[in-house]
């Protein structure tokens, strides 16, 4: 121990007092264009966290950019549960039911609804679809949901139904971007990073914004989908997994205890501190937290990510299986979770593009099979958060990135008689329930064929400042500078929901 001791110590000694010319003349040029940079960068600054000028003494939220902050404004919800289904599954066999659709079945598609308008997929005039699924009203407010999703129609009161969200991204990788960041573009940070910069965590041993994932696959788009963008990397979304170890490299290497590695990252870290006091740059203080939360985390994490010890009752009504990467020890994991402080807990799912090509992406066939996967899992979720309180302060969002086209796709010799449906941006189902949500309610309604919003039209901004409203932000307020102008979620629009709120 003392020999490792006086390794560190000289490794600090080097870093910060052994100076050559080259060294001296680096240093003082970066310094001389740190200080032409100082006005812009740091001039119209309002970040919490980062000092303004080099030497000012660092407060608790430098030290540790995750500590707990209270909103701005009064919040419902003090935690987010975002179901994201990727690939985007069919509103019009899951909840917009659409009796025309299925008296014009295999039609010809009027004209009208294809006049200017562009399609993945889709060429030439091609047939109506109608509904592969049974529809029938559920619950005191009466919702429509088709037979795929038996176990959530038990659970329809409690949510609140966007009828007609729509977006301009036709293609899955800018799309879920879109969704998830409020741009098509790479370099955004997510949600859930916006949520955990303004609010910081309540567990300080557990990453404030974590990533489940299951399907088999990421989202189209990457793990940008889930990144940090121009915030620091503090505040970027932690992947784990339901398999296996939950993070890598969990464990310490032989001949390494827990009190060599405290010793080790202190004075790693002292060094970080030195070089943050020099240079004032964020992402030292980002490498600072990750190193002492990566040292809390294998205390935590084991025990929270750990579904074996609960309760059979609880496996039941999930449908969970320990030891599998599945969607449903995912929900079960997103419980456990929030209910241990997370903030913001992000599942992905991926495998619900339904074009119809095969039997894994045919409306009547891929389709159902996905629905099985979620249907009991979400609703036990739902259940679950509001046996134990949970669901009075945590929302919980579900929805693709996109919608499904009223028509066949019909791509010529790809078909081999499966149906399916092409993408599709004018209108779509999402949904939410929880903290500040009016449960039992839907807003927005399509037209006949549910091709288009014919009123109370949403788009993904308004999502995001809906989702920031019952949070405790004012989505027009709540900024970050960077490049000379402050950015927000919402860009330059947005309008909240109103009507589905409590």
């Amino acid at each position: 121990m003392k020999r490792l001791e006086n390794l560190l110590t000289e490794l600090h000694r080097t870093q910060l007092e052994k100076q050559t010319r080259r060294h001296f003349l680096l240093d003082c040029v970066s310094k001389m264009g740190g200080l032409a940079l100082a006005p812009l960068l740091f001039g119209c600054d309002t970040n919490p966290g980062v000092p303004k000028v080099q030497g000012l003494q660092l407060s608790d939220r430098d030290l540790n950019p995750l500590s707990p902050l209270p909103p701005p404004y009064f919040a419902k919800a003090k935690s987010v549960i975002y179901l994201h289904m990727a690939g985007s599954p069919s509103q019009l066999e899951l909840f917009d039911f659409k009796p025309e659709l299925v008296k014009y079945n295999n039609q010809p598609c009027p004209e009208s609804l294809l006049e200017g308008r562009k399609f993945a997929f889709i060429r030439g005039v091609p047939n109506l679809l109608g509904p592969q699924s049974n529809f029938a009203q559920h619950g005191e407010s009466g919702a429509w949901v088709s037979d795929y999703l038996p176990h959530f129609s038990k659970v329809v009161d409690e949510v609140a139904f966007l009828k007609a969200v729509h977006t301009d991204q036709f293609n899955h990788g800018p799309a879920q971007l879109f969704m998830q960041t409020g741009s098509p573009r790479l370099g955004r940070p997510s949600l859930g990073s916006w949520v955990t910069y303004g609010l910081g965590t309540e567990n300080q041993n557990l990453p404030g914004f974590v990533v489940l994932t299951s399907g088999g696959k990421t989202p189209d788009a990457g793990k940008s989908v889930w990144g940090s963008g121009f915030l620091p990397s503090v505040y970027q979304g932690v992947q784990c997994r339901s398999k296996g170890d939950p993070v890598l490299y969990l464990e310490d290497p032989k001949g390494i205890n827990r009190d060599i590695k405290k010793t080790l990252i202190s004075s790693i870290n002292e060094v970080n501190k030195a070089e943050f006091e020099a240079f004032g740059d964020p992402e030292t203080l980002a490498r600072i937290n990750q190193y002492e939360m990566a040292y809390r985390m294998q205390i935590e994490v084991p025990n929270v990510m750990n579904i074996n010890d609960e309760p059979e009752y609880i496996h039941q009504l999930y449908g969970t299986k320990p030891g599998e990467e599945a969607f449903a020890n995912n929900c079960l994991l997103a419980r456990k979770l929030v209910e241990k402080g997370v903030r913001f807990v992000q599942l992905y799912d991926w495998g619900w593009d339904s074009h119809g090509t095969d039997h894994d992406t045919a409306i009547d066939l891929g389709l159902r099979n996905k629905c099985n996967e979620i249907d009991r899992p979400i609703a036990a979720l739902l259940l679950d958060l509001k046996q134990r309180g949970l669901l009075e302060d945590t929302l919980v969002v579900w929805g693709g990135e996109f919608g499904r086209t009223p028509m066949q796709e019909n791509r010529e010799g790809k078909t081999m008689g499966f149906k399916g449906r092409d993408h599709h941006v004018d209108a779509f189902t999402m949904w939410m329930a929880g903290a500040g949500i009016k449960n039992g309610s839907s807003y927005g309604q399509t037209d006949d064929f549910g091709f288009s919003g014919v009123e109370g039209k949403v788009s993904v901004h308004d999502v995001h400042a809906t989702i920031l409203q019952v949070l405790g932000f004012d989505h027009e307020k709540f900024t970050y500078d960077f490049q000379g102008r402050p950015f927000r979620l919402t860009d330059v629009e947005g309008e909240i929901i109103r009507d589905i709120l409590a």
